[in-house]
């Protein structure tokens, strides 16, 4: 099993930006507690506000689609044409670092080392 990285973006609907913030930051807790969860955080654009994405990490791609599956996340994609004019896309990917250990890749950054933390 190896890591995945997930970028999930969101357009909202006109004036919706603070509800669909809420929205997405109630899906927070619950992920973070999920199993293989390393990394869950809501992003909202500087240039554009209507813009936001979730920068994911997950320790396999078997424990992201558990995720997925749960309850929260069901309901959660239910909702989205709520908050969302467009969404989510959502991409899977696998790091290539290179260069700087702790620069050349999201799980080297942060575990300092480079390497993708233990799960």
């Amino acid at each position: 099993m190896s890591e995945v990285v997930v970028i999930a973006t969101f357009l909202t609907h006109p004036g919706q930006e603070d509800a669909a913030a809420r929205f997405l930051d109630e899906l927070l807790a619950p992920s973070h507690a999920d199993p293989g969860c390393l990394l869950y955080a809501v992003h909202r654009g500087l240039d554009d506000p209507r813009k936001m994405v979730f920068v994911e990490r997950w320790a396999s791609r078997e424990l992201l689609e558990e995720h997925i599956a749960t309850d929260h996340i069901q309901d959660a994609l239910k909702a989205v044409g709520d908050y969302f004019a467009a969404g989510p896309e959502i991409v899977l990917y696998e790091a290539l670092p290179g260069g700087e250990a702790d620069k050349g890749s999201i799980a080297g950054h942060a575990t300092g080392t480079g390497a993708p933390a233990a799960g």
